[in-house]
């Protein structure tokens, strides 16, 4: 469904249109303000396991990302995706 842009399961709340039942159950979350992942470390709250996952890795210092072009690494797969176009520039 990815591919297909298809996303059968719409937000009762706010109208919202996803792939699955799984996104749909944890996109709900935001209006509910559930929030089931807390940082043992820092104990900030996560409404998504995505989230609470990046969110570690800042106290890890893990970096799996990373450019072919100048070796530099990245905890989040957004900030990799940044630094790659100043090589396409």
């Amino acid at each position: 469904r990815i591919h297909t842009e298809e996303n059968p399961y719409t937000c009762d709340t706010c109208g919202k249109d996803l792939a699955n039942q799984q996104s749909l159950k944890e996109h709900k979350r935001i209006h509910t303000g559930e929030k089931l992942y807390k940082c043992d470390i820092c104990g900030q709250d996560f409404t998504h396991l995505k989230s609470f996952k990046d969110h570690k890795r800042e106290h890890t210092g893990e970096k799996p990302y990373t450019c072919d072009i100048c070796g530099k690494g990245f905890t989040h797969v957004k900030s990799f995706r940044d630094h790659k176009r100043i090589h396409t520039e």
